[in-house]
């Protein structure tokens, strides 16, 4: 999920598309602020081994310290259950064991400043809508040019996260985000980043996921937060990509940050698939037109998660004492499904007889072969191949709590959480359609 779940999607000749890895995201851009809405304040293989388990203040408050960024080694403890009733407990790694102390949790949610970052992406939308109706005083970062290829305008983002506290910055550019979060002369209490970079392509990984992200939490902290929620992707588990591997630095970093300051804490939460990563095929077979899946349908198996679902749970986060310091795999309820079941799901809805197109993974290894070979010779073929690497991935790896051990995927080990179905989705958009859940440059043929 995340980022580049690869699944299959609309076409015959397999559609794959990188789903809740990759969340959208990408504020980027312009660095001035909108009205504030009547606030006047002014690694080692044994690291990877062990993750793979009254108001606001009068002033702004700066601190100067130096962060410092170093791997280490984490322990073991298990996922707390939460708000919605997480049915399933995994173990996971936590740098700290008590709650380090932080006043900002004391106050009531309305003099709370929470930052979201990736606050026009398909999740960090659905993030700042939770956040917003739960009280908090919301600060969403955007560009000015929001959407996909920057379709939106400005007008529209003001509506679209409407009740929030618009800031029109850079994210990609510590100077600028510092001097906009200055402007508003306001302290932040909690970051929340919802970053990811839209393709996974090589470059875009490390700018957006890892580099624009620790923009985020240098940012945050200048400005007193004590708290970073951070939407990042159960594939990390097992990195083979370099989406994965940006991602995985920045949880290392942060971990460390949280090690050398007790009076601040993380939570890393890593989603399985989204629904809309795996919708893609339901509209061609409305149609009676095959499932395609890859091998015997049972290679990546998942526990998918609605946006709204995943949004309740990050925003929990927030303030929930149990979710501090911790490593936090969610999927949705429900038992974990391969692309088999999904698929005999939708023919059933759908009122067809199932009609399967099983694709052998070796072509994609054949593929991926050429197209290593060719950027020997045309170096600016480099993300084509890591699309292709991504495609193989998603379709191979399940979206769930991964045993570096025993080198096998727990389904029952993989938190459940929320109340939205895969079931209902599929029903919804046999009748609806798949507006609103356009995967635009997510998609990878």
């Amino acid at each position: 999920m995340d980022k580049r779940e690869c699944f299959l999607q609309k076409s015959p000749f397999i559609s794959i598309t990188p789903a809740s890895c990759i969340h959208q995201s990408r504020n980027l851009t312009m660095s001035t602020c909108a009205s504030f809405y009547g606030i006047t304040l002014s690694s080692s293989s044994s690291t990877f081994k062990n993750l793979l388990s009254s108001h606001y203040p009068n002033k702004i408050q700066v601190n100067s310290s130096p962060f410092s960024f170093l791997p280490s080694h984490l322990s073991k403890t298990s996922v707390f259950n939460t708000k919605r009733h997480i049915v399933a407990t995994a173990s996971t790694p936590t740098a700290l064991e008590s709650p380090p102390k932080s006043s900002f949790r004391d106050k009531p949610p309305k003099d709370i400043n929470v930052l979201v970052v990736g606050s026009t992406g398909y999740i960090g939308n659905f993030v700042v809508k939770e956040l917003v109706n739960r009280g908090f005083n919301v600060i969403a970062v955007c560009r000015e040019k929001s959407g996909i290829k920057g379709k939106n305008s400005k007008e529209e983002t003001l509506n679209k996260l409407n009740g929030a506290n618009v800031c029109f910055s850079d994210v990609t550019q510590l100077d600028s985000l510092q001097q906009s979060l200055q402007n508003l002369g306001v302290s932040i209490d909690v970051v929340v980043s919802c970053l990811a970079s839209r393709s996974g392509g090589v470059k875009d990984s490390w700018k957006i996921d890892y580099e624009a992200t620790k923009n985020s939490l240098l940012a945050g902290r200048t400005f007193g937060a004590k708290h970073f929620v951070l939407l990042s992707a159960i594939c990390v588990q097992k990195p083979l990509l370099e989406f994965q591997r940006a991602k995985l630095k920045f949880e290392l970093e942060l971990i460390k940050e949280a090690e050398n300051d007790d009076d601040f804490s993380y939570s890393i939460v890593r989603p399985t698939a989204f629904f809309k990563s795996l919708g893609g095929q339901v509209e061609l077979v409305k149609d009676g037109k095959p499932y395609v899946m890859f091998g015997d349908g049972k290679l990546c198996a998942c526990k998918p998660i609605s946006e709204p679902d995943l949004a309740s749970f990050i925003a929990d986060c927030v303030l929930s004492t149990d979710k501090i310091n911790q490593i936090l795999p969610i999927g949705g309820p429900g038992k974990a499904l391969t692309p088999l079941e999904q698929g005999e799901m939708l023919f059933k809805l759908a009122g067809k007889k199932p009609n399967f197109i099983k694709v052998p993974i070796e072509i994609m290894d054949f593929a991926i072969g050429v197209l290593d070979f060719l950027v020997k010779i045309f170096p600016s073929m480099e993300d084509v191949a890591e699309f292709g690497k991504i495609g193989r991935y998603y379709a191979a790896e399940s979206m769930l709590v991964y045993d570096p051990e025993t080198k096998e995927y727990k389904a029952e080990e993989t938190p459940s959480y929320g109340e939205d179905t895969l079931e209902d989705f599929f029903k919804r958009v046999l009748e609806e359609g798949m507006a609103g859940q356009e995967l635009g440059e997510q998609i990878i043929f």
